[in-house]
């Protein structure tokens, strides 16, 4: 009777969060120029829109190309900032690890304001550096956390045994470390490239109108005109986030 229970709840779960997505993805689909239900017929017109648009076409392609600079920064300072907080190597490094990890908590709002002020004075405010930087700082706590985790699960007696074998430091790290924590910094890019992809508020701080991300772009949509291009857009990046995440699971699963 108890496992019944757990199976109903964990369904009644699942249905609860899944069900608002699963609700307006089919409006994507819909040849009416309103987000309603019954769909009387079905199109790919807003798709179409997606492509003639301007304004929808350069939303995307900042997007891509956002999130890949901020994924591949991000990467990089997370997988250097997880290797020092494992070697102990700084000071008080759980203060240093709750440091890194404040932007997930920090209100966007507060961040963004930070954020804009401080672009501001080294004259990177509206450019595509900025926002890069901007997301990068949302995006590096998920890395950190992921090759935390990956580095937790390394023997450091398999790094011990090649430094022995007279392995460099930098030797050790490409050819024992990084390909062992691989898993966990594919991981975190794809949790930094979904983040970048979604995030709305800090965007609207840092971002001018040349960087207008797809997010910034759904978020307008939405106040000034409810059109289903925006459910269109919203399928577009559901989509993309999942073929991320079997990406990486793909990724995971070979063997190095």
């Amino acid at each position: 009777m108890l496992r019944v229970f757990q199976a109903l709840f964990a369904t009644l779960m699942m249905a609860f969060l899944i069900l608002p997505i699963v609700a307006i993805l089919p409006l994507a689909f819909t040849d009416s120029i309103f987000l309603n239900y019954p769909i009387d017929a079905y199109s790919l017109r807003w798709f179409e829109e997606l492509g003639r648009s301007a304004q929808w076409s350069a939303s995307i392609v900042n997007s891509l190309i956002i999130g890949s600079g901020a994924t591949a920064l991000s990467v990089v300072l997370g997988t250097l900032a997880a290797l020092a907080l494992r070697g102990r190597a700084i000071p008080f490094p759980d203060v240093v690890r709750t440091i890194f990890l404040l932007p997930m908590v920090v209100p966007a709002v507060v961040l963004g304001v930070g954020l804009q002020i401080s672009l501001a004075r080294i004259g990177l405010s509206s450019t595509y550096l900025g926002v890069i930087v901007s997301h990068t700082v949302l995006c590096v706590p998920f890395v950190i956390v992921s090759v935390s985790t990956a580095l937790q699960g390394i023997d450091r007696t398999t790094e011990r045994a090649a430094a022995s074998l007279g392995a460099s430091p930098a030797t050790v790290f490409r050819r024992v470390t990084l390909p062992l924590a691989m898993p966990g910094v594919v991981t975190g890019a794809v949790f930094a490239f979904a983040t970048s992809l979604d995030e709305v508020v800090l965007t609207l701080f840092v971002a001018g109108p040349n960087q207008r991300t797809l997010a910034r772009q759904m978020f307008s949509s939405i106040r000034e005109n409810i059109s289903p291009a925006v459910a269109a857009a919203a399928l577009l990046l559901i989509v993309g986030t999942l073929l991320l995440a079997g990406l990486a699971a793909f990724l995971r699963r070979r063997p190095a």
